[in-house]
C-alpha cells in the first residue's frame, strides 16, 4: 500500500476534503487527480502518488485534513493479481468538482459541449460561465435547468432562507477568529493624494497597452508599499513567541473577490526587486488566473504582507482589516474619489479638488506601535504622492 498525504507546503492553512473524485476499487495511473481540498485561499487537487487501485478512503468528504495526514491509500499496480477484476479509470471529462456541478445545473448546459481549461482537460467553473456567457450573447437555447427543490417550510412570522456555509467560508471565518484572538490589532489612517500617479498612468498606459499590460493604480500601490519597508522593515515581518523575523525579501499578497465565494490572496514574489512594468505584468498575471479559478496553491504561499484594495467596491473606509495570520500588518486602500482640500501654494492656503483616497494600515500590536505604525504610512503616502511625471 501507498499512502495518500495532504501536501506539506499548505502549512498554515485549513484544508477541508470536499470532493473524491475516485471511488474504492478504481484504477488509477500516477499523478491522475484522486480528491480535492479546499482551504480558505483555493481548492487543491491531490494527484496520485503512484499507479494502482483506490483500496481505501480514510478521510470523507467534510472532514478536516491537515498538512501530512494520510487522506487514503493506493494497492501498487505490481501487486495486483493478473485479471484484475477492477474497472479501469473512468474517463475524467464525467469527474466535476463540487462548483462545476453546480454551475453546469444552473446554466442548463452539455459539459460534452464545453471545452475544458483545467488539468487534463478538465472543466473549470470558469470554463462554465463563459459557455453560459457566450450561450446568453448568441442567443442560444440552453436545456431548461432543472426545477429547483421545493422550499422548507418556515415558521410563521419568520420571513428567511438557510443558506449552507461552503467549506472556503468556513475556512475564511476560521482564519478571521483565529487572527483577531491571537493579534491585538490597531488601525491607522491616512489621507493620499494620487495626482502625482494619475499623471503618470495617463502619460505612460499607452505604451503598456502597446505590450498588453493592463497598468493599474494598484501596481503603484504595491511598489509604493515595498518602498515603505525601507522605512519601517518591522511592517515585513513575522512574530514568533521568542523572536521578531524579520524578511529581506517583500511578497505582496493582493486580497482578490470572487464574488459571494469569498476571496483569494494571490502573492507577488520579491516586490523590492521589481519595476513598476513588472509589478503591473505581475499583478495581471495574478488577478485574471484568480478570477478564472486557475490559481495554484503555490502562487498564494510565502506572502509577507497584504493589501486590500476594498475601494474599488466602493467603501471610502474599513477598519480594523483583519491581518492574515501570521504576518505583522495588512494595507487597506478606500475609494478614490475628488475632495476639496487646503494647499499652500506661496505661502497662501487655497482651496484645491484633489484625487483623494484614505488609506490604513491594521498592525500587530505585538509586533508594531503607533510611532512605526505612522512612519510606515507617512513613507507610503510619500512614495504615492512623490511619484516622479517622467
Amino acid at each position: 500500500m501507498t499512502d495518500i498525504l495532504v501536501p506539506l507546503e499548505q502549512e498554515g492553512t485549513e484544508a477541508v476534503v470536499s470532493n473524491w473524485l475516485r471511488a474504492i476499487g478504481d484504477m488509477v495511473e500516477i499523478n491522475d487527480p484522486l480528491v480535492e481540498l479546499e482551504t480558505d485561499k483555493v481548492s487543491v487537487e491531490v494527484p496520485s502518488p503512484v499507479a494502482g487501485r483506490l483500496a481505501e478512503i480514510i478521510i470523507d468528504t467534510g472532514s478536516q485534513a491537515r498538512p501530512g495526514m494520510i487522506l487514503g491509500r493506493i494497492e501498487l499496480a505490481e501487486n495486483l493479481p493478473s485479471g484484475n477484476p477492477a474497472t479501469a479509470a473512468p474517463d475524467m471529462s464525467h469527474w466535476h468538482s463540487p462548483a462545476v456541478r453546480k454551475a453546469l445545473a444552473e446554466s442548463g448546459l452539455n459539459p460534452a459541449t464545453i471545452k475544458g481549461t483545467g488539468r487534463d482537460g478538465r472543466l473549470t467553473r470558469a470554463d462554465v460561465d463563459r459557455a453560459n456567457a457566450d450561450d446568453a450573447a448568441q442567443g442560444l437555447t440552453k436545456r431548461p435547468a432543472p426545477p429547483a427543490p421545493a422550499a422548507t417550510p418556515k415558521p410563521k412570522g419568520s420571513p428567511s432562507r438557510s443558506v449552507p456555509h461552503d467549506q472556503m467560508r468556513l475556512a475564511i471565518a476560521r482564519n478571521m477568529l483565529k487572527s483577531v484572538r491571537e493579534a491585538p490589532q490597531v488601525t491607522a489612517v491616512f489621507e493620499a493624494d494620487f495626482s502625482a500617479i494619475i499623471t503618470h498612468r495617463r502619460r505612460h498606459k499607452p505604451s503598456f497597452e502597446r505590450d498588453g499590460i493592463a497598468l493599474s493604480y494598484t501596481a503603484y500601490i504595491v511598489l509604493a508599499a515595498a518602498r515603505a519597508m525601507q522605512a519601517v522593515p518591522g511592517v515585513n515581518s513575522r512574530w514568533h513567541e521568542d523572536r521578531l523575523e524579520i524578511f529581506e525579501d517583500t511578497n505582496i499578497g493582493i486580497g482578490t473577490a470572487l464574488g459571494d465565494k469569498g476571496l483569494v490572496v494571490p502573492v507577488i514574489r520579491n516586490v523590492q526587486e521589481l519595476s513598476l512594468r513588472g509589478v503591473a505584468t505581475r499583478l495581471q498575471d495574478m488577478t485574471t488566473r484568480a478570477r478564472e479559478g486557475r490559481l495554484a496553491p503555490e502562487d498564494m504561499r510565502d506572502g509577507t504582507f497584504t493589501i486590500s484594495n476594498h475601494g474599488v467596491s466602493g467603501s471610502l473606509l474599513a477598519a480594523p482589516i483583519i491581518i492574515n495570520q501570521p504576518q505583522s500588518a495588512i494595507l487597506g486602500i478606500g475609494k478614490l474619489e475628488k475632495r476639496v482640500v487646503v494647499r499652500e501654494v506661496d505661502g497662501t492656503d487655497t482651496i484645491q479638488i484633489r484625487p483623494m483616497a484614505y488609506v490604513s494600515l491594521t498592525i500587530d500590536h505585538r509586533v508594531l506601535d503607533g510611532h512605526q505604525t505612522n512612519l510606515w504610512l507617512t513613507a507610503f503616502v510619500g512614495a504615492l504622492e512623490g511619484w516622479s511625471a517622467s
